[in-house]
């Protein structure tokens, strides 16, 4: 079994504690980052999604409830694997404006239960025993990640030049559990990630604090599909750092802890492949999130 080459030691996990977010440079082999890449260009070659269902993906509020809110598309794609597009790369009719395999924002929600390589990838060795079971052993009842399920993945390409703003959020705005504190987000950069390309940028520390927003389904017959109870507070902009991180890194991500990405306006383009881990034991799953598992995919268990 291959370990990262960076093993996780209790120093880590205390930053992680501290943090809420840990960076594990080299996690992923250049070979593993490539052949993910490789396997979206097959995925993006055999795309079809009808002008209707074309739907530009974004973070801030106003625009997620005019596109995502109102789109089945979005709301039913917690099984499938689905094709969400940049800001301005649409006309009226849903028709691209350049080139569509430079208009993906990200691929989601299923890649780590229908394609090969991602399944491949979310259920590696690496994975189960590179990090849970280290988690695991060290903190034991703390944690009690016994039982981790996985709940959604996605493939961002974080486009050269219109590469949207993630803005500041908390994963469990979107991803709500009973009790918090029990979802765990893995982000591997497939490509370096930079300040001029768009890494991410986190608030050390700010996941101890609960949220303030949920994003809900809304009550049958509303004019959108889901709606935002409470507000996000305001971030001093101060407090971020920047995280940049190299090909094959990875970072762990707090379900509460704050983070955002800024737009990419190089020449570069920042493809990453993240996906969410929720631990099962003890832990309810709220029936108002947007994400939820179907019959066809109740969320798998990490370990195989």
């Amino acid at each position: 079994m291959q370990l990262p080459r960076l093993p996780l030691n209790s120093s880590a996990l205390f930053q992680f504690h501290e943090d809420g977010f840990l960076v594990l440079e080299r996690f992923f082999t250049v070979e593993e980052c490539d052949s993910m890449r490789n396997q979206i260009q097959r995925v993006i070659a055999e795309m079809e999604v009808p002008p209707h269902c074309r739907t530009e993906f974004s973070t801030k509020e106003e625009e997620q409830l005019q596109a995502q809110g109102s789109s089945d598309y979005f709301l039913t794609s917690g099984d499938k694997i689905r094709f969400f597009f940049e800001k301005g790369v649409l006309d009226e009719k849903g028709n691209f404006l350049i080139a569509k395999e430079k208009s993906i924002s990200k691929i989601g929600h299923a890649l780590h239960a229908y394609d090969p390589v991602f399944k491949q990838i979310t259920h590696s060795s690496k994975v189960q025993f590179g990090v849970f079971c280290f988690v695991f052993k060290e903190l034991g009842r703390k944690l009690g990640l016994e039982r981790p399920v996985i709940v959604q993945s996605m493939y961002i390409f974080k486009q050269p030049g219109i590469g949207g703003e993630v803005t500041p959020h908390q994963d469990a705005t979107f991803l709500y559990t009973e009790p918090l504190g029990r979802v765990l987000g893995f982000w591997i950069a497939l490509e370096d990630a930079t300040q001029e390309n768009g890494c991410l940028w986190f608030i050390p520390g700010s996941h101890t604090s609960g949220i303030t927003r949920r994003m809900v389904r809304a009550p049958p017959g509303t004019s959108t599909c889901v709606e935002f109870v409470g507000s996000e507070m305001t971030y001093d902009d101060n407090r971020f750092v920047p995280v940049p991180i190299s090909k094959g890194g990875l970072i762990l991500i707090h379900g509460e802890v704050v983070h955002k990405s800024e737009l990419n306006r190089s020449e570069f383009s920042r493809h990453a492949f993240t996906f969410h881990v929720m631990e099962a034991k003890d832990t309810s799953w709220s029936k108002e999130n947007w994400l939820q598992p179907t019959p066809e995919l109740p969320f798998p268990s990490l370990y195989t």
